[in-house]
């Protein structure tokens, strides 16, 4: 049996019949924009299932751990999804709405892949303070300085500068990089 499918027969039909469950397993694929959780690593899944009036109602964390990138100076990041859900699984599901309750058994798959993929950060940072990379010379300022002024502007914006000028603004107003 799938690691994530969970026997639920005794609690059908049976209002306020409830069980917990923990289930831990693989799931492949999870991955937004530059982070991810590695395919080796294990999401967790806590639930509480309780049968109500309109199917079995799954309550609960799922966990796993991700690497990335930071968004600033492009260093190896890593952390802990931990996201809550509260979920229905029914008969007869609703599209995007609940989940399949087979006759005996609930597939957790779906909404462990949903709940983490939701959670996973798309912008992560190595630390909330991060420097990032200088934009002219590429060093990270995180491990010190460059050389570079703050007056090194992008040659692109230069016809921006003629008209800042005609328009008799001043350029100190203006943030470099």
């Amino acid at each position: 049996m799938h690691p994530f499918v969970v026997k639920v027969g005794p609690l059908l039909h049976r209002p306020g019949a409830r069980r917990q469950a923990r289930v831990s397993g693989r799931i492949e694929g999870l991955s937004v924009v530059g982070t991810t959780v590695p395919d080796d690593a294990d999401v967790v899944v806590d639930t509480v299932l309780e049968w109500v009036s309109d199917g079995l109602l799954a309550t609960g964390t799922a966990s796993a751990p991700w690497v990335g990138e930071c968004r600033r100076c492009l260093g190896a990041v890593t952390g802990e999804v931990g996201a809550e859900f509260c979920e229905l699984f029914e008969e007869s599901p609703r599209e995007g709405e609940s989940y399949q309750l087979r006759p005996d058994t609930i597939d957790l798959t779906p909404l462990a892949r949903e709940t983490v993929l939701l959670d996973l950060p798309l912008a992560p940072l190595c630390r909330a303070d991060c420097r990032g990379l200088c934009p002219v010379c590429g060093i990270d300022l995180n491990q010190g300085s460059c050389a570079c002024t703050e007056s090194s502007l992008d040659p692109r914006w230069a016809a921006l500068d003629v008209l800042r000028g005609e328009a008799g603004l001043s350029g100190e107003s203006r943030s470099a990089g």
